[in-house]
This record gives structure tokens, C-alpha cells and sequence, in this order.
């Protein structure tokens, strides 16, 4: 529950930084005393939306590997090195990508993609996960996070946050402008007051957490997909199926929130559900069962 939570509020903290501080500069709001512009006010929700996601998206690995301390194996110092770097290498040729950068870091059973262009991504598993499978199960996990990287989500999930995020600026001004009036009374003589500036805060936190939900379940639905790249990359869906049985037997750690959405384990239930980037693992498991050997 930790990782979406930090999942929402990166979200919301980029939203609420971002507009409030091109608001009081006044730069192209496109609210005033004598009303809305739509035109004006769409170009500032979309810069807003847009900047945020973006921003993340090219510093992805650079935070990745910060918050992680995952390591870039630049010369393998063991077999293991050796294997790891060789299998990416194969699987990234055979998806047609640029070789990514290949990392371990400390923690338990997890890895995860990022990076904001296909040919100088970053692929990292974690030191767990490395001890606790065996290596069909993590040629599966290299290979999900491959197929992460040649589907593009990380560019698509940024563009529809990008999108979500103009939604929720655009509908936070038109709300907080229609309040204020309301509070003005028929004073239209000055432009949007405090009820307009408090209303618009509230209204991007909440209008915020629907747009986490929406995200979220592309999110998913990416998930299955690099399910499935996996198991075309390896020819078969056992050894992803075998894979994510492991993980669905342990606890494996969350991710930083600016990986989250591209981590191999994940998925929540209940109310939860609405916000995870990931399913729960029997549905991946059995959406793996369906897939044509």
C-alpha cells in the first residue's frame, strides 16, 4: 500500500508544484474577472500536465538508480554478471532495441524497466531475485522488462498521464471559477478571489486520485502485454508462468514510485486494486494459461 500511495502523491505533488507556482506568476491561467478563456486556459493545463510527466520520464533512470543504489554492470565481475548481461543482450536484439544498461541492486525479490527511450533504457533485478529463482525464471523477468521497454510503455504511460493530468487542471479552474462567482456575489469587478484559489487545490487533489485510478489500470494492462512479450521472447509461457507462481509465494518490495508502474511483482485487492499499477498474480498467471503455445 506504501508504494501507491507514493505512487498517487509524486502525481499529485507534480500537479498541485507546478500550478500553483505558473498561477501566481500568472502565466496564460485563462481565468479572470471577465471570465474563462477555454483556448488560453487549455494551453496552461497542458503545459502543466505535460511538463510534469515528461520531466519524470527523462530523469527516470538517473532517479532510478539513485533510489535504488542499483549498480550498472559496466564490466561483469562474475558468472552470474556474465549471464545476466548476455541474456539481456539476446532478448534485446531479438525485440529489436538498443542494448539497455543492465543493474543489480539490493532488496528483495523485485526488478523493473525504465528509461524515457527504447535503444538506452535501464533493465534491474534485484540481489532477492536473483537468489531466490532459478535461471529459466529469471530469463522470464529480464524478459518482461525487455518487452516492457520495446512496447514503449514508459513513453505511453507518460503521454496518458500527460493527458489525465491536462483533464485535471482544465476542470480544477473551470469548477474554482464558477465558485468564486458564486461567492462574489455579483462583485464581478476583480478576478478569481481566494474561493477560487482554495476550490482549485481541492479539486486537483481529488480530481487527481480519479486520475491515478485511470493510469493505473493502463498500467495493468500494460502488464499483461510484457507478460506476453515474455513468453513470445522465450517461445513459451512456462517459464513467465513459473516466475510469477515464485513471486506470488513471497512478499517482494515495493518500488519507487517513479518505478512502480514498470516493477515485475505488484497488485492489490479491494479498494486498493483501483490504484495499483499491476493485477493481482492469478489473473496474470491465468491470462498467461490462455495465451496460443
Amino acid at each position: 500500500m506504501k508504494r501507491i500511495v507514493l505512487f498517487l502523491m509524486t502525481n499529485l505533488a507534480v500537479l498541485l508544484v507546478l500550478s500553483v507556482v505558473l498561477t501566481v506568476f500568472g502565466v496564460g491561467r485563462g481565468v479572470s474577472a471577465a471570465g474563462i478563456n477555454v483556448g488560453e486556459l487549455l494551453v496552461f493545463s497542458a503545459i502543466v500536465g505535460f511538463t510534469g510527466s515528461i520531466i519524470s520520464l527523462l530523469l527516470s533512470k538517473f532517479m532510478a538508480k539513485m533510489s535504488t543504489g542499483a549498480r550498472v554492470i559496466e564490466q561483469p565481475a562474475n558468472a552470474t554478471e556474465q549471464w545476466l548481461v548476455a541474456t539481456v543482450r539476446k532478448q534485446a536484439e531479438k525485440a529489436g532495441i538498443g542494448m539497455p544498461e543492465v543493474a543489480i541492486y539490493e532488496g528483495e525479490p523485485n526488478a523493473f524497466a525504465t528509461g524515457a527511450f527504447k535503444n538506452s533504457a535501464l533493465v534491474a533485478v534485484s540481489t532477492g531475485l536473483l537468489q531466490s529463482m532459478n535461471q529459466d525464471e529469471i530469463e522470464a523477468v529480464l524478459a518482461h522488462e525487455v518487452a516492457h521497454v520495446a512496447n514503449g510503455d514508459m513513453i505511453t504511460l507518460t503521454l496518458i498521464q500527460g493527458v489525465v493530468n491536462t483533464f485535471v487542471v482544465f476542470m480544477a479552474r473551470v469548477v474554482g471559477f464558477f465558485v468564486d462567482k458564486v461567492l462574489l456575489r455579483g462583485n464581478s469587478d476583480r478576478g478569481p478571489g481566494i474561493g477560487y484559489m482554495v476550490t482549485v487545490f481541492i479539486c486537483e487533489i481529488l480530481f487527481g486520485l480519479v486520475a491515478s485510478i485511470i493510469v493505473a489500470w493502463f498500467s495493468r494492462q500494460r502488464e499483461f502485454r510484457a507478460d506476453a512479450g515474455s513468453a513470445k521472447l522465450l517461445g513459451s509461457a512456462a517459464p513467465m508462468k513459473r516466475a510469477l507462481m515464485r513471486l506470488g509465494g513471497m512478499q517482494p518490495a515495493g518500488l519507487p514510485s517513479a518505478m512502480a508502474a514498470f516493477g515485475i511483482a505488484g497488485g492489490a485487492k479491494s479498494f486498493g486494486a483501483l490504484f495499483s499499477t499491476h493485477p493481482p498474480m492469478e489473473e496474470r498467471i491465468a491470462a498467461l494459461d490462455n495465451l496460443r503455445q
